[in-house]
């Protein structure tokens, strides 16, 4: 057990899905999103609620206990670990799951970052990679190589932000006029930054920080800002350092810890997890695992235990 916070059947029947329980009832709903649901404050400012919804393959499969609770806590630490560095969002973060952020005007592009050719959805760069792709979001990808084996650079591959996130490149960008080169350059360097500082972090800990998201907008002062999330185990990918070599030599997965595990187990139950015509269904043995999985990834990454303060 990672946790001091006990984990078993009953605490499923506790899982948050409605937010809006947990607010003020003089706070506006202004978007309800996969996992976060954004509140307007009545000092027009936004609150960021962190549900135990979890999403994949551009659905909603179920909820995991205190799922919320680690991917606020886990933004909270990165963001105070880097606002030195990257500013962001974060005005008033000390509840559990309800952090207060800036107004801003969101950039509708996600900064994904990758070391590793790996993934399981369809614009992953080894879903891609694998269907003969030998150039990715403007990089050129070299023959021969193999799935979760290290990229020899990191590369930066952005996607839209929509409802089913769409590959794109630097160039797509500023041609299309979705950003401007110099705002575009700012979040670049902003994105290669925290994923240095990331994967430095994370190694000390034992884990490998394989891949991530990030996402910047405007603020009032035409300042460009990180918003949403950062390094939580929703939006990136985490492998334990220690197996990773053995299970490579063996031609075996890495083991994550991160919602990988429940993407896989998807894509393996269900074939194509992607047709809305299949129900799928979560089994709480799973859904437990999984909040262990996230409970125990804060603890190595923080070392320290959920309800600490």
């Amino acid at each position: 057990m990672s946790s001091l916070i006990k984990v078993d059947e009953e605490c499923l029947n506790n899982c948050i899905y409605d937010t809006s329980k947990l607010i003020n009832k003089n706070s506006k709903l202004v978007r309800t999103g996969k996992v976060r649901d954004v509140y307007e404050t009545e000092d027009s400012n936004f609150i960021l609620v962190a549900s135990d919804r979890i999403s994949a393959f551009d659905r909603h499969l179920t909820t995991i206990p205190y799922k919320g609770v680690v991917l606020h806590k886990v933004s909270r630490w990165w963001f105070n670990k880097t606002k030195h560095l990257v500013p962001n969002h974060v005005i008033d973060d000390r509840d559990e799951r309800i952090m207060k952020v800036k107004k801003c005007k969101v950039f509708p592009i996600e900064f994904v970052m990758r070391s590793y050719l790996t993934g399981s959805t369809d614009t992953s760069i080894w879903k891609n990679y694998e269907k003969g792709c030998r150039y990715y979001c403007g990089h050129n990808l070299s023959d021969n190589m193999i799935k979760n084996q290290k990229l020899p650079n990191i590369l930066l591959t952005p996607t839209t932000k929509d409802e089913h996130d769409e590959l794109i490149s630097e160039k797509v960008i500023i041609e299309k006029k979705i950003m401007t080169l110099q705002e575009w350059e700012t979040c670049k360097k902003y994105a290669y930054i925290l994923f240095q500082i990331g994967q430095e972090i994370a190694l000390k800990n034992g884990l490998i920080l394989v891949d991530t998201k990030y996402e910047f907008g405007v603020d009032e002062n035409g300042k460009i800002i990180l918003v949403d999330e950062l390094h939580t185990p929703d939006s990136t990918r985490y492998w334990f350092s220690n197996t990773y070599d053995e299970r490579m030599s063996k031609s075996e997965e890495p083991e994550s810890i991160d919602k990988e595990i429940i993407r896989k187990w998807v894509k393996k139950t269900y074939g194509n997890p992607y047709d809305l015509n299949i129900d799928i269904h979560i089994p709480n043995e799973l859904r437990l695992n999984l909040s262990e999985k996230y409970l125990q990834l804060y603890s190595l990454i923080t070392n320290k235990q959920i309800n600490d303060n």
